[in-house]
């Protein structure tokens, strides 16, 4: 009995088609999620190598305990301003990579 071949697929084929093409809403909506699913995973394993609370991580950075656990919980948004400030808190360098086409973009 020959066993027939199973076609494969990229990540990318299977995007387009479960969730939508680049560009459309759908996709842009998941990409986002997902984004701010990882920036929250990386809060709170910043807080926890540092031993913090996010009571602790909430006060240095002034913002209430809430609003950490919902940042790491990927619930809410955070403006670019919070997030630098979070990472400085967590003492905790934070980089941006910005990509036109095929190249990411450089300060100069």
């Amino acid at each position: 009995m020959s066993k027939a071949k199973l076609p494969t697929y990229s990540l990318d084929e299977l995007k387009d088609e479960f969730i939508g093409k680049r560009g459309t809403k759908s996709r842009v909506i998941y990409e986002y999620e997902l984004g701010m699913t990882v920036l929250g995973h990386m809060i709170k394993q910043a807080r926890k190598e540092r031993n913090m609370t996010q009571e602790q991580l909430g006060k240095l950075v002034g913002v209430q305990k809430a609003q950490i656990s919902k940042l790491e919980s990927s619930v809410n948004s955070a403006t670019i301003d919070t997030i630098v400030k979070i990472f400085k808190a967590l003492n905790a360098d934070i980089h941006f990579k910005v990509k036109l086409e095929n190249r990411y973009l450089q300060l100069t």
